[in-house]
């Protein structure tokens, strides 16, 4: 089995925000700077991960009718082992965060990835599943918060990067151009798959 091949996927093909539009919740709420929307990313990036190596490992002993209620249970416990962490090591991330940390459990991915995949995949290619997911994720945190930072407030991680005589616009930084950053860039992740889709369709032809 080509592990990389199942990692590379949840990068761009399959990307949860860009490309399947799944749980853009935390993409519009905490994304106003890097340091919220980065370890939102790498909360997720643990939870999906470890949630599919749990489900690979239980799937054989889960009725089907009861699957999504266990899922359900995994992931709050995972999430309430990662807000407990983040308490003790990283009090002000977990503050800044707030509620959305708990939101983490009706995340559509984290449920979709132990539905689609987890339940029909060893241990180790579930693993790779669930970290290529959340890597995709993560990634797609860190771009539109150093969008919105950068152009927002002129920082990143509040360190000054442009000009001090930049004034950018307000609406970066407030939930309207959360909408406006993620909506271009899902255009964008669309145009670049169009093309290199027709890339491939040429080379088969070939």
């Amino acid at each position: 089995m080509n592990y990389w091949a199942i990692f590379k996927k949840g990068i761009f093909d399959q990307n949860p925000i860009f490309r399947l539009a799944l749980s853009l919740c935390p993409a519009l709420a905490v994304t106003s700077n890097v340091f919220n929307a980065l370890g939102m990313g790498l909360a997720v990036m643990f939870v999906i991960t470890a949630n599919n190596v749990v489900v690979s490992i239980v799937r054989r002993w889960v009725n089907q009718k009861v699957r999504v209620p266990v899922f359900i249970t995994i992931i709050a416990t995972i999430v309430t082992l990662t807000q407990l962490m983040l308490e003790a090591f990283l009090p002000a991330l977990y503050k800044e965060l707030g509620i959305y940390l708990a939101l983490i459990v009706v995340f559509a991915i984290i449920l979709a990835r132990a539905e689609v995949f987890a339940m029909k995949n060893g241990i180790v290619p579930s693993f790779f599943d669930g970290l290529g997911m959340g890597t995709g994720f993560a990634l797609a945190m860190l771009l539109v918060g150093t969008i919105r930072e950068v152009f927002g407030t002129g920082a990143f991680l509040g360190f000054p990067v442009l000009p001090a005589s930049y004034n950018g616009p307000l609406i970066l930084i407030l939930a309207p151009g959360a909408f406006m950053v993620i909506g271009l860039l899902i255009g964008l992740f669309n145009v670049i798959g169009e093309y290199r889709s027709k890339l491939a369709a040429q080379r088969g032809e070939a």
